[in-house]
């Protein structure tokens, strides 16, 4: 993608960050996803994928992995991105909630407000 790059994050593993600076408001990705069953989704907490889908529909209990960079983002309870899921289109958009710097980590909240409920399977340290 034009703008992004994958970096290593210390303890985070892998992110992402811009080469170009990304005013607020400004769409950074548009990502097509490949969704999951109700079954695919009970199955991929015994993998690796785990760290890496996203809740899609939440009445069948379906998921998406996201391609691009998509799945690679990571949480921050102050993030400066935030998404939403594009559902006829089967994509996932996402988008500055402030300007954002060159070789800043673009972060996002993985607790949406649906889902307050659920915790964090990570130790949180932002």
């Amino acid at each position: 993608m034009e703008g992004l790059t994958v970096v290593s994050t210390g303890d985070k593993g892998r992110g992402v960050a811009c080469v170009l600076p990304i005013p607020s408001g400004s769409t950074i990705e548009v990502c097509p996803v490949i969704l999951l069953n109700t079954e695919d989704t009970a199955s991929i907490h015994r993998t690796h994928l785990h760290d890496y889908y996203f809740l899609w529909d939440y009445e069948k209990k379906t998921s998406a992995l996201a391609l691009g960079y998509g799945s690679l983002y990571n949480h921050s309870s102050s993030p400066n991105a935030d998404y939403e899921l594009l559902l006829d289109t089967q994509e996932i958009r996402f988008f500055a909630l402030q300007d954002i710097e060159v070789m800043d980590e673009i972060t996002i909240n993985y607790q949406t407000v649906q889902l307050e409920e659920y915790p964090l399977w990570f130790k949180n340290n932002d």
